[in-house]
């Protein structure tokens, strides 16, 4: 048994709050909208080289300790540290142990993409052992097939993918686009991050699912041509890189973008006008797939 502590206080005091109470022995900490489920809640949306958006005016600051804690002592001494003079309510609740690995497992089912590929947790057996069956599990790495964005590139990959091509995946996280792409036929697959440990997610990934898998850091010197380039990103480091994604196309490659937002698509397509023509191929749950093709 654990004792859940909650408080609210203001953007200004959230974060520092947060830090005072691990340093008073909180086992762990969020913060969150403490209007979340009402018409004032306030959606937080970032991406690289977006302005820092603040915490909620009006944040709950939940803190994990255990029952054995002086709370009452901890809590106030964190107040304090974080300059909070008119100590807010408290509320506290037990929170029971349990299996969390189990708990984690089962909110994680296989996820049908299409009736031809699907995406399966290790800890399941695959509904359709007649599809092309990914195995993928939750991790440090970006990518486990439940995400719009994810399935727009899978479903585009199913599309485009023949025996023998090749493709590059820009911005690989656990490495689900190239596996599929690899299963799907292509004949050579580079995945490219900037995290390494989504590279070493990747390789693992691969290696559980018996394909071969090259990775390379963003950083390494990519010289290479591809049959097909996907990037499923986000709209800034997209836009960024419009010259380098569109020059690692063959003649008559074809590319494919995600992780934009349908209301940012022109912006994506006027990026990449000066070298190859965008449009919107499709869309769901208010993200899209751009796609184009460089002229033979």
């Amino acid at each position: 048994m654990w004792v859940e502590a909650a408080i609210v206080t203001d953007a200004a005091h959230a974060e520092a709050f947060s830090d005072a109470l691990l340093a008073a022995g909180a086992i762990s900490v969020s913060v969150e909208d403490a209007q979340a489920g009402t018409e004032l809640e306030t959606p937080q949306f970032g991406e690289p080289g977006s302005p820092t958006t603040p915490l909620w005016e009006i944040s709950r600051v939940v803190a994990l300790f255990d029952p054995a804690d002086d709370l009452s002592a901890r809590i106030n001494a964190a107040l304090s540290d974080a300059g909070i003079e008119n100590p807010p309510k408290i509320s506290f609740a037990e929170v029971a142990d349990e299996d969390w690995v189990r708990l984690t497992q089962s909110q994680f089912d296989p996820i049908r993409i299409s009736d031809r590929l699907w995406i399966v947790p290790s800890w399941h057996s695959a509904p359709d052992p007649t599809a092309l069956n990914l195995e993928l599990d939750p991790g440090l790495a970006f990518g486990t097939g439940s995400h719009p964005t994810t399935r727009l590139c899978l479903l585009w990959l199913e599309r485009e993918i023949a025996t023998g091509l090749t493709l590059l995946d820009y911005g690989c996280g656990s490495g689900i686009l190239g596996i599929a792409a690899l299963k799907l036929g292509a004949s050579d697959v580079l995945g490219i991050d900037i995290d390494t440990s989504a590279l070493t997610a990747a390789t693992a990934n691969a290696a559980r699912n018996q394909v071969s898998l090259r990775v390379a850091n963003s950083g390494d010197a990519l010289t290479a041509t591809f049959d097909c380039v996907v990037a499923n990103i986000l709209t800034n480091p997209l836009m960024l890189l419009a010259p380098l994604l569109t020059a690692r196309l063959k003649p008559g490659g074809r590319l494919a973008l995600s992780g934009v937002l349908e209301t940012q698509a022109g912006q994506v397509i006027a990026a990449y006008a000066p070298y190859l023509p965008l449009a919107v191929g499709a869309a769901h749950e208010g993200w899209v797939r751009l796609e184009g093709s460089r002229a033979c």
